[in-house]
């Protein structure tokens, strides 16, 4: 039985249960179709060895992927936190979701969900409303 068929004949709730929240197959429902794949072979018609390194190899490229991509994610969350800290003493305009603007100073930056927000007194920013930065008035 391939890999394909046995997708295919796998039931929406035992995927669902191994996927990821972006709705594609993770490293453990490959591996588990895998095993499930093995599991239910035809012992007189068994899986080529071929075959099998084959499936281990793209098992093995799909977990590097993996590991690669929160990799990437958490340098990018370090680059904009330090691009973000360019922020810091800085007087910031910025627009609230209730169409009002807010100035101030601001004092430090935080990550929140992956994405920074520049704290100004008691408000959190998100960086992408500011509308104006300029030195400090003394």
């Amino acid at each position: 039985m391939s890999l394909v068929e046995l997708i295919e004949q796998f039931s929406a709730d035992q995927l669902k249960a191994s996927t990821t929240a972006s709705n594609e197959l993770g490293k453990d429902a490959f591996l588990q179709l895998l095993v499930t794949q093995m599991k239910y072979q035809d012992p007189l018609d068994p899986m080529k060895n071929e075959d099998f390194v084959a499936q281990l190899a793209q098992f093995n490229s799909l977990e590097q992927m993996m590991n690669l991509n929160e990799s990437f994610e958490k340098m990018l969350v370090m680059q904009t936190l330090a691009q973000a800290s360019a922020f810091i003493g800085q007087q910031v305009g910025w627009y609230n979701t209730d169409g009002t603007s807010g100035e101030g100073l601001v004092e430090a930056v935080e990550v929140i969900d992956g994405e920074p927000r520049l704290i100004v007194g008691t408000q959190l920013v998100d960086v992408s409303t500011v509308f104006a930065i300029s030195k400090p008035t003394e």
